[in-house]
């Protein structure tokens, strides 16, 4: 089969086509034929090193598609069903292999290229919404890159919610994406505390959703009112530096670092989110943006146009 191998860390070059073996399930395992790919962040941090992965191997941990073959043990599952999940192995291939136990079944009304578009983002808003701050109908929330996957379904499901979003965006183009969305302003990223303050009547807003990190971290705390939460929960503009924890006494700020696996961690916990999540896909509630379909071959592409950060809506591959 084909698959994109990683034989060294580095930039989207490292991203190589090649002919492997294709795998077969061990106990407990699916196979998976794949009919689309996410492309998140995360696999950008595994190719070039910043979390580090054992060489060589495959990107992807997102994706839906057909189970072909089912390994000892599994009754759950059997071949033709429709699965996505967030934690295959090595996805940016034509096959890969899931846990039986982190697969979850994809309703009718919902195309795999939806599923795999909307699983690990949105789950990841629903954890942000839900628990990491609990949104309150009244709030006013920052999300920050609000046209891009995660941050369309944030701002959708933070309305839904009754919250009111203030989004930064960087074109006009994305400005309009995240109106349709549901924010009630959207910002450039200039002098965004000042700005939102003048929304606010002066007071902030009571949390910042905030997944690009480096670039925006200072201006997200600056935004917050009194007591409220910095949910930093991506660092798509690096990593934040090291700083002074006494800086949060200034409003008596809570910051909190979450990951979504800590969210999922159990098999009802990920039921419940995916199929909140993947319901609302059905129902028509909740809009999947697919931004931009690759070929397998031109991953490296993907890689290029996500940390460009000039995208908008989810990029995903099709082996």
């Amino acid at each position: 089969m084909h698959a994109i191998l990683v034989t060294e860390r580095g930039g989207p070059e490292v991203l190589r086509l090649s002919d492997v073996e294709t795998p077969r399930p061990g106990p407990g395992q699916v196979l998976v034929r794949l009919a689309a790919t996410g492309v998140n962040f995360i696999d950008t941090y595994h190719r070039s090193g910043l979390y580090e992965v054992p060489l060589p191997f495959t990107p992807g941990s997102e994706a839906a598609g057909e189970v072909t073959e089912v390994g000892e043990g599994v009754t759950e599952l059997r071949p033709g069903d429709r699965v996505a999940s967030t934690n295959f192995t090595g996805a940016y291939a034509e096959y890969a292999l899931v846990p039986a136990a982190r697969a979850v079944p994809v309703p009718d009304g919902v195309t795999d290229e939806q599923a795999a578009g909307v699983l690990l983002q949105g789950m990841t808003a629903h954890y942000l919404l839900h628990n990491s701050y609990p949104l309150r109908p009244g709030d006013t929330v920052l999300v920050h890159a609000a046209a891009g996957g995660m941050g369309l379904l944030l701002t959708q499901l933070a309305t839904a919610l009754g919250g009111k979003v203030i989004a930064t965006v960087s074109t006009p183009e994305k400005e309009n994406l995240a109106r349709d969305a549901g924010a009630v302003a959207v910002l450039r990223y200039a002098d965004v505390p000042a700005k939102v303050r003048e929304l606010t009547g002066g007071d902030g807003v009571h949390a910042v959703y905030d997944g690009v990190g480096a670039d925006t971290f200072d201006g997200s705390l600056a935004s917050l009112r009194t007591r409220g939460t910095l949910v930093l929960y991506g660092y798509a503009s690096g990593k934040v530096p090291p700083f002074d924890i006494n800086r949060l006494q200034g409003g008596s700020w809570s910051l909190t670092r979450p990951t979504l696996g800590h969210f999922i961690a159990t098999r009802e916990e990920l039921t419940l989110r995916a199929r909140d999540i993947l319901d609302r896909v059905a129902a028509g509630t909740l809009e999947v943006r697919v931004g931009t379909r690759y070929p397998l071959a031109e991953a490296a592409k993907a890689h290029q146009d996500l940390q460009s950060r000039r995208t908008t809506g989810k990029l995903l591959l099709i082996p």
